[in-house]
């Protein structure tokens, strides 16, 4: 099984609420943000071409989240993304934000996201090397 793709991310003054807390739907947009730096830095393949170039795009059509311990202001976090599901025309990842030294997870989401072709926004099945790179982070369900 291949490891997650990690990348850390700076939790910033933009991110918190009153509480001074991670704001949840904050977290929706870090997993995005761990999801293009996996395009970029883990498959090798900028996500705009993916989407620009290749004509493949991914949809969030589903999702489940565990806010399990709160996130702070300049709390060390990191992301971690995998695959842990490939259909024939969607692909569920699962995305975890974890303390960056006591690997503790604060949040675990599973995204459900469709395969569309860009120029017509229809349903696909992946292209063989879209394929190999979400098999490259493929994790057990």
């Amino acid at each position: 099984m291949p490891p997650m793709f990690v990348t850390p991310y700076a939790v910033r003054f933009a991110d918190v609420d009153n509480a001074g807390i991670f704001y949840y739907p904050r977290f929706f947009h870090a997993f995005h943000v761990a999801f293009e730096t996996w395009w970029e830095q883990g498959a090798r393949r900028p996500y705009h071409l993916v989407i620009q170039e290749d004509k493949v795009g991914f949809p969030a059509v589903h999702i489940e989240c565990d806010f399990r311990k709160p996130v702070t202001f300049g709390d060390p976090v990191e992301i971690a993304v995998g695959v842990k599901r490939i259909g024939t025309t969607s692909v569920e990842f699962r995305y975890e934000v974890r303390h960056r030294e006591t690997g503790e997870v604060h949040c675990a989401a599973d995204i459900t996201k469709a395969i569309v072709d860009m120029r017509t926004f229809r349903p696909m099945k992946p292209p063989e090397k879209i394929r190999a790179h979400l098999e490259s982070i493929r994790v057990d369900p």
